[in-house]
């Protein structure tokens, strides 16, 4: 990590140059728009430092709604994943990844365009474990797609790499600036 030459970036009031790095990394996930699959067992790839008991896998599982696919596997939970995640679906392998993070319990989650490449029953599937399973995060989701983020607490638009505005999503479309005019394109395109 580098370190700041100017400002601060602070979460709950705590600036993150004060938290040592390990710490840091421990409460933070990141949910990239391609899920990172290790080819090894769907068991390492949900908790690859082996701090989880079974118990807890299979908790989490049941949360994402991936305990019954899992139990369908020859393997279960020893069930091989390909290189990539080859063998899993996109929506899938984004499932796992989120059962990862949840695993974790992090104090921050970042979602990098996490719901861009699944379809619509799973993207609403993270977007209600959003919702109900991360309510004690802060949650950063970089989006593109509207929907994802109409129900943030504080949106920030960027243009040009430039802080363009920042409100919470009604503040924004009442402003009828950039995000309001993107988000009424988007309600005209969804009639």
């Amino acid at each position: 990590m580098e370190n700041l030459e100017t400002g601060s970036i602070e979460i709950d009031g705590i600036d993150l140059a004060s938290v040592p790095l390990q710490t840091l990394r421990k409460k933070i996930c990141i949910i990239p728009q391609d899920p990172v699959m290790f080819t090894a067992s769907l068991r390492y790839n949900l908790d690859p430092f082996s701090e989880y008991t079974d118990g807890q896998i299979w908790e989490v599982l049941e949360r994402v709604q991936l305990k019954e696919a899992v139990e369908n596997m020859a393997g279960q939970l020893v069930s091989d994943v390909a290189e990539n995640g080859e063998n899993l679906s996109v929506g899938t392998r984004q499932l796992i990844c989120f059962a990862r993070a949840l695993l974790r319990k992090p104090k921050v989650i970042v979602l990098d365009e996490a719901t861009a490449a699944v379809d619509n029953n799973t993207d609403n599937l993270i977007q209600e474990m959003i919702r109900d399973k991360l309510k004690d995060c802060t949650v950063l989701t970089i989006a593109h797609r509207l929907h994802t983020i109409i129900e943030s607490d504080k949106v920030m638009v960027l243009d040009a790499g430039l802080l363009a505005e920042s409100g919470s999503p009604q503040q924004l479309i009442e402003k009828k600036g950039i995000f309001g005019q993107m988000w009424q394109s988007y309600v005209t395109s969804h009639e």
